[in-house]
């Protein structure tokens, strides 16, 4: 077995802890984070301790600065957490699950950290020798503090056609998936949006929100904007402008095409109607009269037949 570990802080106080081996004291504690100010973060966490499975009862989690560990950002006992960080810290998993997940809330631009997570076994009334207790220090989280909230994406064809569904996404990434940023739009109602919201990697989330709508024609050359409120007030937008395509119509060449046929159908009857009255009276001069009335007679019918076609044509 090896010696007992101790860890030592830069104040020169030495933790002594129960003789087990070091790679049964884990924790998984994102470094790493953007933090929104006067918003919230959430730090992802998690460890393991020698003892096996404990009831959270048992377990004492602490959070508390890296450069010295009594100057504690958040302890059961609230009276003993440093006033800048008093009612701002809790713990959003159950120690007994070994979650250790952190959320702060009304960032301060001074929030920067490393903060480091401290986990004791507690004693208790028929195990007075449960004193183990470790300091991941080695696994500390830092914030990136941003004074200005991340813009929303908007995803969108270039042109809506009128009277058809159209679809418009907008998306933003966040730290805080305890107090979701909330996503509005200034076109339509609540409830032609739908949201989605998913872990992009460990400790950075993202919500979605995907808004269909029938664009109009005076919707043409309007601004659409995603609107992100985040936790604390913080807000940003986008905005785009829709161009909205008018319908295809055909009923107007329909129309012409049906009068073009029926026109065409009523002017050929007419003719055939002509033809065969003049016919009919060229038969009736050939009994009553002779050769020269007849022959102006089938002229006449000649020209107006070709006449007739031709304007038809």
């Amino acid at each position: 077995m090896r010696p007992l570990l101790y860890k030592e802080f830069n104040n020169a106080s030495i933790y002594k802890c129960s003789p087990v081996f070091t790679e049964e004291w884990k924790a998984n504690v994102v470094t790493f984070l953007d933090a929104l100010v006067s918003s919230c973060v959430v730090v992802p966490c998690s460890f393991t301790h020698p003892r096996g499975p404990l009831p959270t009862s048992r377990l004492r989690g602490i959070w508390h600065c890296s450069t010295n560990h009594k100057e504690y950002i958040y302890n059961d006992d609230n009276t003993l957490i440093v006033d800048s960080f008093r009612g701002r810290t809790k713990l959003l998993g159950p120690l007994g699950q070994n979650n250790c997940t952190l959320e702060i809330i009304d960032i301060k631009d001074h929030d920067n950290g490393p903060f480091c997570f401290r986990i004791e076994l507690a004693k208790t009334s028929t195990d007075t020798s449960t004193t183990d207790k470790f300091s991941f220090v080695e696994q500390c989280v830092e914030f990136r503090m941003l004074t200005d909230p991340p813009k929303p994406i908007l995803n969108h064809a270039n042109t809506a056609i009128q009277d058809h569904p159209y679809t418009l996404t907008c998306s933003v990434t966040h730290t805080c998936p305890s107090h979701v940023p909330k996503l509005t739009w200034n076109k339509g109602t609540a409830d032609m949006a739908t949201e989605i919201h998913r872990e992009v990697q460990r400790g950075l989330w993202e919500v979605q929100s995907i808004l269909t709508f029938i664009p109009e024609e005076k919707d043409d050359h309007t601004d659409v904007t995603c609107t992100a409120a985040f936790h604390g007030k913080p807000e940003s937008s986008e905005t785009m402008t829709l161009y909205v395509k008018r319908a295809e119509n055909y009923n107007h060449i329909i129309i012409l095409t049906v009068v073009g046929i029926g026109t065409a159908v009523l002017f050929g009857v007419f003719c055939i109607l002509m033809v065969k009255k003049y016919k009919k009276r060229i038969a009736e001069l050939q009994n009553q009269e002779g050769r020269p009335a007849l022959s102006r007679l089938k002229g006449r019918v000649r020209r107006v037949g070709y006449k007739s076609c031709t304007l038809f044509l």
